[in-house]
Formats: structure tokens, C-alpha cells, sequence
């Protein structure tokens, strides 16, 4: 059960609440008033707080305001005497979870508390994903070339400059584009990646704009396609020097003119979309052989980012290979191996074709065949695949 405290200026009401609170087997304090309840608060992990508006010394608003402050995610739930519904409704809009007037409506009051607790349990969880998704997505390094891209992440993204993001394959075009994402104000809302390699090039259209019940034989629904779901985020056009001139010229328009029309319908449907787009391709050959529009190349660069191999930066291979096995350690729930120095010299010498996906997927594989330590015996024996055997 939950962790509650209740402030209010009335001993009566904070004992009823108490009562009340205590018989559904959750665990209350109280604090005569706004000064005690933030000492209780300091000292404590509450999930709910129960907080009269109107008190002597510090009002509901300024304990209201101190708590968010905090950035907590405990769910605060105001209670108005008679004539404080106004105010009650400016401390929601301020960030309040609900209220309740008194005299307490006893059902009124569990409702609400089972339902504040519902949201800071969601609240909680979407934290911890967050923080795990962004962990799993962090950009590791602090050589020149990933110092140099970090800062112009920080200059860009709050912007909504289009961006064209180069590289080889596993080089880790991708972090840059959710970093773009996430450091930017349209984090709240979708980022929506779209791989235009994998995408046959009679689908590519109905994947980027949707398309209406019967467009096509199998077209049994209305359909949305990636920009529509990336209204107000990003769209992450991955590969995109593989996509058909046809398509090419569709996303032209859409730049243009910041508008879409589903396949089979004739209703043009406005977007706001940030775009960033990636490949592994020189796009000025490929607009030399006719294979890459021009006027959609110039569109998407506005901004130019280029990620090195990770040959180019080997100073970066020891904190990645420490953040790789922390990550994989946690993964398969085991203590965290140690790495030698020598371990870290002989990866170093290895070249990495793969780029950072082949050397996480070393960092695995040696976590799960050596000992608590990585030496470098280890790396010449279990770093290529033709190099081992388990048997």
C-alpha cells in the first residue's frame, strides 16, 4: 500500500483522513501545516499528498509550488473548503492531480487516491523506460569527431532544420537522429523511423503517406502512413539514398509544401514534421547517375552530419567497450566483468567493419565466454568468430 501525508490546519480533518486512509492499509503522517508537510516531504518517499488550500503560514498554492519544484512524481490532490473550487482549479492547471471539497465524500476521496496512485505508478515506470531507452541510445565517446557532432546536436536540434546524417553502416546514424529528437521541443511527441531499404519499392508510398480502404487490392482499411504519425515530432528517413525516384519525388512535395495525400484518396492532409535522413551511400555520386534527386538532396541537407568508423576514433573503444559490458552484464542479471588493459589494446589493433554494432556484439560474446576477467588472451581468442571453438 501506499506512503500518504496529509496536511491541513484541522486536527479534526487530518485525524478523520488518517482514519480513513489508514483502515485501506495505507501508511499516513500529518503535518499541522505547509512548513512541517515540506520537512515531512525532505525526509520522506510519499507517493500521494493530501493539501488543504487554505492555511495560516504557507498556503496550499505555495506548498503546491514547492513540491513541483522538486520535479517528484508524487501526485498531490487539493483539498478546498466552500468558495475554493477556483483555486482548487488553478492548482490543477498548475500541476495538482485532482481536488475534493469538503465536507470529504469517503468514496470520492479512495477514488481519487486509487487513481493518483495508479498515475505515479505509471509515471515511475515511464521514467525508468525513459532513462533505460535513452541509456540504451547514448552516445558514448569523447574523441574530437564525436565531441564536434555532440555540439552541433546541441546547436541544431532545437531548431527544425532538416538534417542528412552520413556514415557507414553500424556507425551509429540512428543515435544521432533520436538524439536530435530528444534534445529537441518535439520530444514529447513521436519519432518515427522508417527504413527505406527494407521497404519494397511498390510499398514505399502507402508506408510514407497511408492509404485509403481499397487503394489497392489488399488496401481492406483506411491506413495512416509515417508522416501523419510523425505529425508535430520526426521522421527518420534511414537509408534513404535507397528509396525509388518516385517516392523521392513525393517527399519533395511534402517538403515543399508541408502536406501529404494518402494513396487512393485526393484530400491533401497537412503535416509538421521534422525531418532527418540518413545513408550509407555518397548521394553525389548517386545523383550523377540519376539514381539520387538533386533539388530533394539540397532539401535534406540543410544540416550535414558526418559519423566516423570506429577505426577513425579507437580512443573511444574503452569507454564503449565499459559501457557495453555494463549493459550486457545487466542484461543477462550478472556482476559486472573487468576488462584489462591489454584486453582494450588488442581490440584497439582489430578493424572494425561492422562499426559499433560488430563490436557490442564482441563485447557480448565475451561476456559470455570468458571468466570474470577479459584478458587479452581472450580477445585473440574469442573476438573473430573463425578465430574459436567452444568445444
Amino acid at each position: 500500500m501506499a506512503k500518504i501525508l496529509i496536511i491541513d490546519d484541522e486536527a479534526p480533518i487530518r485525524k478523520v483522513l488518517k482514519e480513513i486512509l489508514e483502515y485501506e492499509s495505507h501508511t499516513v503522517e500529518i503535518a499541522e501545516n505547509g512548513m512541517v508537510g515540506l520537512e515531512k516531504l525532505e525526509s520522506n518517499d510519499f507517493e500521494v499528498v493530501l493539501c488543504d488550500i487554505k492555511m495560516p503560514k504557507m498556503d496550499g498554492l505555495e506548498v503546491l509550488d514547492k513540491i513541483l519544484e522538486k520535479d517528484t512524481d508524487v501526485q498531490v490532490i487539493m483539498i478546498s473548503g466552500h468558495g475554493n473550487v477556483e483555486t482548487a482549479v488553478e492548482a490543477m492547471k498548475k500541476g495538482a492531480y485532482d481536488f475534493i471539497e469538503k465536507p470529504v465524500d469517503l468514496n470520492r476521496l479512495l477514488s481519487i487516491v486509487r487513481n493518483a496512485l495508479d498515475k505515479k505508478t505509471l509515471v515511475s515506470e515511464t521514467k525508468k523506460l525513459r532513462k533505460k531507452i535513452n541509456k540504451t541510445f547514448d552516445m558514448i565517446g569523447d574523441s574530437a569527431a564525436i565531441v564536434k557532432i555532440k555540439n552541433i546536436i546541441d546547436r541544431v536540434a532545437n531548431t527544425d532544420a532538416r538534417v542528412m546524417i552520413t556514415g557507414s553502416n553500424g556507425t551509429g546514424k540512428e543515435l544521432v537522429a533520436r538524439w536530435l529528437h530528444e534534445k529537441s521541443d518535439r520530444s514529447v511527441n513521436q519519432f518515427v523511423e522508417v527504413n527505406c531499404a527494407a521497404i519494397p519499392s511498390e510499398l514505399i508510398e502507402s508506408e510514407l503517406f497511408g492509404h485509403e480502404k481499397g487503394a489497392f487490392t489488399s488496401a481492406h482499411k483506411q491506413r495512416k502512413g509515417k508522416f501523419e504519425l510523425a505529425h508535430e515530432g520526426t521522421i527518420f528517413l534511414d537509408e534513404i539514398g535507397d528509396m525509388s525516384l518516385a517516392a523521392q519525388a513525393k517527399v519533395l512535395r511534402v517538403l515543399q509544401e508541408n502536406k501529404i495525400a494518402r494513396v487512393g484518396g485526393d484530400k491533401d492532409i497537412k503535416v509538421n514534421v521534422r525531418v532527418v535522413a540518413a545513408t550509407n551511400k555518397d548521394l553525389k555520386e548517386e545523383i550523377k547517375h540519376n539514381r539520387f534527386r538533386e533539388d530533394l538532396y539540397h532539401r535534406l541537407s540543410v544540416i550535414l552530419i558526418h559519423v566516423p568508423s570506429l577505426n577513425e576514433r579507437v580512443e573511444d573503444i574503452p569507454l564503449l567497450a565499459d559501457h557495453f559490458i555494463e549493459m550486457v552484464c545487466e542484461e543477462y542479471n550478472m556482476p559486472k566483468k573487468k576488462i584489462t588493459k591489454d584486453a582494450i589494446e588488442e581490440l584497439q589493433k582489430l578493424q572494425w567493419t561492422g562499426n559499433i554494432r560488430e563490436f557490442r556484439n564482441v563485447i557480448e560474446r565475451l561476456i559470455i565466454l570468458c571468466e570474470k576477467e577479459i584478458t587479452a588472451a581472450d580477445i585473440l581468442a574469442f573476438a573473430r568468430p573463425l578465430n574459436y571453438s567452444v568445444l
